[in-house]
């Protein structure tokens, strides 16, 4: 099949499916006589993992080790549990950052509402973020 046609069917567009051979995801396909890339039929569920892989938050590079070990003939469902272990705590961290994060910022604007702008010195920048 051909690019226009794969492109269709795994509802991305040409130029993403030659990013995707340029990164090594998609195999480079035969060519035809004339030049065209020709694509075998499988090059569908292939787009549609990358695309779920992405849906999930894996990174290409974390993608195309999974599609290497598809590839070399074994199953990668220890690698992509491995994967989604390591996303799920690196989320969580994230997570608690962001908690960190908000309550920082509602402190902050505690202060800043309980602040007279005519009050703050022309030697700081701003008290509401500097510390007191």
């Amino acid at each position: 099949m051909r690019i226009g046609d794969l492109a269709a069917a795994g509802q991305v567009t040409a130029k993403t499916i030659r990013f995707y051979e340029q990164a090594r995801l998609l195999p480079a396909p035969p060519r035809t006589t004339g030049g065209y890339r020709d694509y075998a039929p499988e090059a569908v569920s292939r787009l549609a993992f990358i695309r779920d892989a992405q849906g999930a938050g894996l990174t290409l590079a974390e993608i195309r080790s999974v599609l290497e070990i598809r590839d070399s003939g074994q199953a990668p469902c220890g690698q992509v549990t491995s994967l989604i272990d390591q996303r799920l705590a690196d989320i969580e961290q994230r997570m608690a950052e962001l908690r960190q994060t908000r309550s920082a910022l509602r402190e902050l604007a505690r202060r800043a509402a309980a602040t007279d702008p005519d009050t703050c010195s022309e030697g700081e920048i701003c008290t509401i973020l500097t510390r007191p």
